[in-house]
């Protein structure tokens, strides 16, 4: 992949089929619509029942949202613009389309988001009790107040574009899709279909702290993967058939965790920098790493899929169970409040193995597509075929190293 010729590339990335043009509600009135959707799976999650598998905050916010909500922005486009909830906050209070009380200084690129990011994550992977309703929905409540406050101040477009890590991700992820959205006149939208990932390589280069977000999604979901190995847990010095629970591991895991930011941080500039110094370029490895960077968004997304893909199957059918009866009063409002969640499929051979495949798949499927990306940026910044495969060396092999390392964790004994 790595030696595909500029022709092809370009003529990938350039590949645009028109479908149509569609009509739209507005943005406010889909942003009114999610803010009322969080608004009650919060409030659910301060009232309802205190069983986080009962309680439909924690599935419908660590499974249906953050995972399949992602997956669904690759697949259709960005979603997350139209149902945000802050949009109709700021609409209401009339802080939308106003000029920002202070500018948030240029000088800080995505510091913000990158730092609520890591935040994020060290909440989902390290606290001890990201699941319980009560101490979730607290937390959503100060974040939701947090940004609020920020677009309130700085802008909503400035904010939401630099500071808001969520709406930075989705806006990314969304970019991977197989359809273009173009605003058209009269408020519709014209539809194309082009070759995944081909928005996002046209994108100009991100600072130091937007590479540093982009790479930060990754390192996350893989360390997530690696401190429930039993080779991580038994070089912590826990045995991980008597795992004593999180709150044992806290420190280690906080210093693990930062580590695997670090490292994969390094490891990209490194080969980066090393592929402009084979192609004699070292000058614009700044400006290279900035776009190469959205390289490493397919295999983010295909790291949250194949990582969290068992865990949603099963949650999955515990939210569903959990919105008939979101205050544990004893409703029924979907009709699958008699549901019962079944994981007999993990307890076969051909379900393990179809979940395997698919998973292999899947990681697979986002290296192919990173490379791709990769080849096709590095052409338009080389602008010379030779220099552009030759500077790809050192990244694919940092590509190829971590689909390995995706693999193993997929393949070695886990808690």
């Amino acid at each position: 992949l790595v030696t595909l010729p500029a022709q092809l590339t370009e003529r990938l990335a350039a590949m645009r089929l028109p479908l149509g043009t569609l009509g739209g509600l507005p943005h406010v009135a889909t942003s009114a619509a999610g803010f009322l959707i969080l608004a009650i799976v919060v409030a659910a999650g301060f009232f309802g029942s205190r069983d986080p598998v009962a309680n439909p905050l924690p599935t419908l916010f660590w499974s249906t949202w953050w995972v399949c909500f992602t997956l669904l922005q690759a697949l259709v486009g960005p979603l997350w613009p139209h149902l945000n909830p802050w949009t109709a906050i700021l609409a209401l209070i009339g802080r939308r389309g106003r000029g920002p009380a202070a500018k948030l200084p240029a000088g800080i690129g995505y510091l913000v988001a990158l730092l609520q990011f890591a935040a994020f994550a060290w909440f989902e992977l390290i606290d001890p009790a990201p699941s319980d309703p009560e101490r979730l929905a607290t937390a959503i409540v100060f974040y939701f107040g947090f940004n609020l406050l920020g677009a309130t101040v700085f802008g909503e477009r400035d904010w939401m574009g630099r500071a808001e890590p969520f709406t930075i991700f989705f806006g990314l992820v969304g970019r991977l899709s197989p359809f273009d959205r173009q605003a058209a006149p009269g408020g519709r939208t014209t539809v194309s279909l082009v070759w995944p990932g081909a928005t996002l390589v046209a994108r100009d280069a991100l600072p130091l702290t937007g590479v540093l977000f982009v790479l930060m999604t990754l390192a996350t979901a893989s360390f997530d993967g690696v401190s429930r190995t039993f080779a991580w847990l038994g070089a912590m010095g826990v045995n991980p058939l008597e795992f004593p629970g999180r709150s044992a591991v806290m420190g280690s895991s906080t210093l693990g965790l930062a580590a695997a930011c670090a490292a994969l941080s390094g490891l990209f500039l490194a080969s980066v920098f090393a592929g402009a110094a084979l192609a004699g370029e070292t000058r614009r490895w700044g400006p290279a790493a900035g776009r190469l960077v959205y390289s490493i968004v397919p295999i983010a997304l295909a790291f949250q899929f194949s990582h969290y893909l068992t865990g949603v199957l099963v949650d999955g059918q515990n939210a569903l169970i959990a919105i008939s009866d979101p205050f544990g009063l004893g409703w029924n409002l979907f009709g699958t409040g008699r549901w019962h969640t079944t994981t007999s499929f993990l307890n076969t051979l051909s379900g393990v193995t179809a979940i395997f495949n698919t998973q292999t798949l899947a990681i697979a499927l986002g290296h192919i597509v990173g490379i791709v990306m990769a080849h096709a940026i590095a052409i338009e910044i080389f602008h010379d075929p030779r220099k552009a495969a030759i500077s790809q060396v050192p990244l694919a092999v940092l590509m190829v190293f971590y689909t390995g390392f995706g693999l193993w964790l997929l393949s070695t004994p886990r808690i």
